[in-house]
Order: C-alpha cells, then sequence, then structure tokens
C-alpha cells in the first residue's frame, strides 16, 4: 500500500511532532484542530521548532520552506476522507478518542487505515467504535518524534494481518523508523516500563535518599540514559504521566502503578513540567533547562 498523504488530528505537542515528521519525509500532511485558532497555533509551533533548527544550521531555509509547504491546515475531519491514513493524537481521554472514532468511520473510505497514537488506552474499545475494526491499529510515537527512531505498532483484537504489514511497512521504509509489535495491554511496552522507573525515582525523591539532581546523575551517568527519570518525567508532562500510571493502576491493579504522592501534589500546583516551565527542574521557553 502506498502512502502519501497523511490525516494528523489533534495539533498538541506530539501532534505538532508528528505532523513535521510526516511532512519532511515528503509526505502531504492534512492537520486538524478543534478550532481555528488551535490549528493556527499549532503551525505556528511547527514554524517555530523549525526556526530553532535554521538557527542550528540543522537544516535551510529552502528546506524549512519545504516541509511547511507539505502540511495543510484543514477545518474538519471530513476533510481527511480522502487521505492513505489518519493518526488521531489527541488527548488521553477514552471518551474524546471514541468520538472521533466514530465520525472518522463516517467519513473516511474504507481502505484507509485510522492509527491512534495513544500510549495507554485500549485499540480494541476504540475499534469497536467503527464498522471496520480490522483497519484500527495504534501508532505509538515517542517524543520528541523526530529524534527518536522507534514506533510502537500496537495490534487490537481484531486488527487484520494486512493493516499490521502495511502499517509496519510504512514506518519501517517510509519513516525509517523502528517498529516494534505489541499485543494490546495497558502502557504497551514503553509506557508501562518508563512510567515504573519514573515513579519509583519519584518514591525515591520524597524518601529523601537523594536529591533530584542527584537521582537523575545517578541514571544518566550511571545507565547512559540522555535524560534522568525526573527529567524524562517533566518532558513528558507531569499530567500525562501521572494519568498513565492512573491508569495503568486501576487496569492492573498493581500498588507498583500507583502515582506516588509527590507527584499528584506537583500537578496539583500547576508543576507540570517543561511546558509550564517548572518541574522538579526549571526551563526556559526554548524547553532546554536553566
Amino acid at each position: 500500500m502506498s502512502f502519501k498523504k497523511i490525516g494528523v488530528i489533534g495539533g498538541g505537542t506530539m501532534g505538532q511532532g508528528i505532523a513535521e515528521m510526516l511532512s519532511r519525509k515528503g509526505l502531504d500532511v492534512l492537520l486538524v484542530e478543534k478550532t481555528k485558532e488551535k490549528l493556527h497555533n499549532a503551525f505556528d509551533m511547527i514554524e517555530m521548532s523549525l526556526d530553532k533548527q535554521l538557527e542550528k544550521w540543522a537544516i535551510t531555509n529552502t528546506e524549512k520552506k519545504l516541509i511547511l509547504a507539505k502540511i495543510h491546515k484543514v477545518d474538519e475531519l471530513a476533510d481527511l476522507s480522502d487521505c492513505d491514513m489518519v493518526i488521531e493524537t489527541i488527548t488521553e481521554d477514552l471518551d474524546a478518542k471514541k468520538e472521533i472514532f466514530r465520525e472518522l468511520d463516517t467519513v473516511c473510505g474504507p481502505n484507509i487505515i485510522l492509527a491512534s497514537n495513544t500510549s495507554t488506552l485500549s485499540l480494541t474499545e476504540l475499534a469497536g467504535e467503527t464498522s471496520r475494526p480490522e483497519r484500527v491499529i495504534g501508532l505509538h510515537f515517542i517524543h520528541p518524534v523526530s529524534k527518536i527512531d522507534l514506533v510502537e505498532v500496537i495490534r487490537g483484537l481484531k486488527t487484520s494481518e494486512n493493516t499490521f504489514t502495511s502499517t509496519k511497512d510504512f514506518v519501517e521504509e517510509t519513516l525509517a523508523k523502528k517498529s516494534v509489535m505489541v499485543y494490546e495491554s495497558p502502557g504497551f511496552v514503553t509506557t508501562r516500563l518508563i512510567c515504573t522507573l519514573i515513579n519509583e525515582a519519584l518514591h525515591t525523591l520524597q524518601e529523601g535518599v537523594a536529591s533530584a539532581e542527584d537521582i537523575d546523575a545517578s541514571m544518566r551517568i550511571g545507565y547512559d540514559f540522555k535524560y534522568g527519570p525526573l527529567e524524562m518525567c517533566d518532558r513528558f508532562g507531569l499530567d500525562s504521566v501521572a494519568a498513565a500510571l492512573d491508569r495503568m493502576f486501576r487496569e492492573y491493579g498493581d500498588i507498583k502503578y500507583r502515582p506516588a504522592v509527590l507527584l499528584k501534589k506537583m500537578v496539583r500546583a500547576g508543576h507540570l513540567g517543561v511546558k509550564t516551565g517548572e518541574g522538579f527542574f526549571r526551563y526556559d521557553k526554548d524547553g532546554d533547562r536553566l
């Protein structure tokens, strides 16, 4: 199956990253948001990301223009009707995602693959909202999308072999990323493992065993992590980590997934990490540590 035009629903951090990465690969991207204001803001953030790369000589001005020219702002889900694949990247809200998939089922042709970037939710449940569950699959990209060459390809209960094979080929051949096949399970592989590590780091900090700086240095230097677990938490968003842990705790019933009290306190205080400029560490407007 040939993929040339991809719909991206949601212009948040992940949606921006996925749209930029797809357009960089020469694909036409149709980006949709709830409102025109959010849509324009998402496009502006993508342009800002490219400008930062331009300043570092990572891309040329011509490359920037070519990438932006491949991203098309559209107002309605119905505008995605002739895409080859649609990737949903909205917030981790099951009911909201279900509503999206119900509408996609009515406006998209029978051969379009419907994918979700969910990190914890059930693909089988989302697929159940459509008349073609065999065409629904999970594509879990990891932030930052342009720098992480791994994608979890998640099979729901009724995902067909053809849908899986076509999606795997798309990830590996078109996007030049490594894919791992995952059967549906709360948190899949990456979220399940990294959130457990982050939660244990939070308990270690909460118990006064070591400072945030030393906990992160232990994993960053001692085990060659790019970021320590607490900075990872800041970059993922403390609210997103808390939501993922909450869902896995409900699904598995295992106490290791119960969010640390410190995490909940930080979220209540509005210290959500990079997106608010403060979490376990402080950050500037470009997301760099202060």
